[in-house]
């Protein structure tokens, strides 16, 4: 008897295993198979600080790996989603990714897990890409042209760091590089400049780093870690080149409770919080955005600080969770106005790349962003191009799992030559 012909393009196999992120945590890696022939391989990042319409993470419980093991997740990929996708067309993405959350069933992916679908949506994409000879990215969007800005936390507090700050992330963004190789040589150069000028000032203890690669030094007051910051990037030779980010994180330090935030030692209410943040950046004007300064559900609040700072950038995290409700409830209400974009939040690739496609024709901002726990996987870089995001949140520029996405970023630029173009000082809207 003949053997049987494969089908152009048809997924014949699909493996997980699972491997270990940065922050020494289990995670999935998933391995798709095209025509027996091209492979694809992605592995699924992971938050610690998490919103409440985040898709589910699937973890095992139990004693094993603290309860933060995935083999769970694994199983369902092994035996639920692989049965359900073979011999299927594996360059429809859409159909791949819609029919696993048929497989799922439930709003937040809770049956088979985030991580599960994520994996395999991922995982399959890049076979794709592989079977029609293109790199991801272009597979992605023919129409892929722009390296974004990274935006690069130096300093860290909150939930991600072992000190006093309540802020999570300070960042630099190098808006005015030439291209994106230089503007990671720019981060190169005011990490080091921190890095001695927190020795100095400071002590050994202030470059002791936390989970997302940026310094966690022994200090309190937001003005202070500016300053550092501030200071860091005159002495490398960088000022005028560069505008600063915040993420508040402020689900890290409200109370619900009583309704208030524990911040920089005593509790304040919405107005207070308003204050405090318009004062800070008449202050600082160079601060260009600031990530979930109010906890996630205050829509109120967020519309009156957006109102109050014009000009600057609003993005919401766990306000949106990269999901189009949330962000529909944003436009709306004109409550923030920019989108951060976390692939594991909605938990595949399709509805991710919907809800920036529904945020930039609704005059949001889309800043796509990596997770505290990532792995060495490079997927994240090729996603940015692909949606001509403006800015990559990428964690500090130290730690293979951070180097690995700045150097795939570097690769495509390359690969582009004179068609890349650099987001820059149009990182809003390039």
């Amino acid at each position: 008897m003949p053997e049987e012909k494969l089908k152009k393009n048809e997924i014949t196999d699909i493996r997980a295993c699972e491997v270990i992120d940065n922050r020494g945590n289990p995670t999935v890696r998933v391995y798709a198979s095209i025509d027996h022939t091209f492979w694809g391989k992605a592995d699924v990042p992971s938050g610690s600080s998490t919103g409440s319409y985040e898709a589910l993470e699937m973890r095992d419980g139990g004693a094993r790996f603290g309860g933060k093991g995935v083999q769970k997740a694994i199983h369902n990929i092994n035996a639920v989603i692989f049965p359900g996708l073979k011999g299927k067309d594996g360059t429809r993405q859409r159909d791949i990714d819609a029919l696993m959350a048929e497989m799922d069933g439930t709003k937040n992916k809770a049956k088979l897990g985030a991580n599960a679908i994520l994996g395999v949506s991922l995982a399959v994409a890049s076979a794709a890409a592989a079977a029609c000879g293109l790199p991801l990215f272009r597979y992605l969007n023919a129409n892929a042209q722009v390296l974004p800005v990274p935006q690069a936390s130096l300093i860290n507090g909150g939930l991600h760091a072992g000190n006093d700050l309540d802020i999570q992330e300070f960042c630099v963004m190098p808006v005015g590089a030439p291209s994106f190789a230089e503007s990671v040589r720019a981060l190169c150069e005011m990490n080091g400049a921190l890095k001695e000028g927190l020795l100095k000032k400071l002590g050994k203890s202030a470059v002791n780093t936390s989970e997302d690669g940026g310094f966690a030094p022994p200090v309190s007051a937001t003005r202070e870690a500016l300053d550092l910051l501030i200071d860091a990037t005159e002495r490398s030779g960088y000022a005028g080149q560069v505008v600063y980010a915040l993420d508040f994180a402020a689900n890290g330090f409200y109370d619900p409770a009583t309704g208030k935030y524990r911040f920089e030692g005593s509790e304040k209410d919405r107005d207070d919080m308003i204050g405090f943040i318009t004062k800070l950046i008449q202050e600082y004007p160079l601060i260009v955005a600031i990530e979930d300064p109010l906890y996630e559900d205050d829509f109120e609040g967020l519309h009156i600080l957006t109102s109050e700072l014009e000009k600057t950038m609003v993005i919401g995290d766990d306000f949106f969770a990269t999901n189009i409700a949330r962000i529909s409830l944003g436009v709306a209400q004109g409550a923030g106005n920019a989108t951060l974009l976390k692939l594991n939040q909605i938990g595949s690739l399709s509805e991710a790349m919907d809800a920036a496609r529904y945020a930039s024709q609704n005059k949001f901002s889309v800043v796509v962003s990596e997770r505290s726990g990532e792995t060495e996987d490079t997927i994240l870089a090729d996603v940015c191009v692909a949606l001509n995001a403006g800015i990559i949140k990428t964690g500090g520029i130290r730690g293979s799992e951070r180097g690995a996405k700045y150097n795939r970023f570097v690769e495509i630029e390359d690969e582009m030559g004179r068609l890349a173009r650099y987001a820059g000082r149009n990182f809003r809207f390039p």
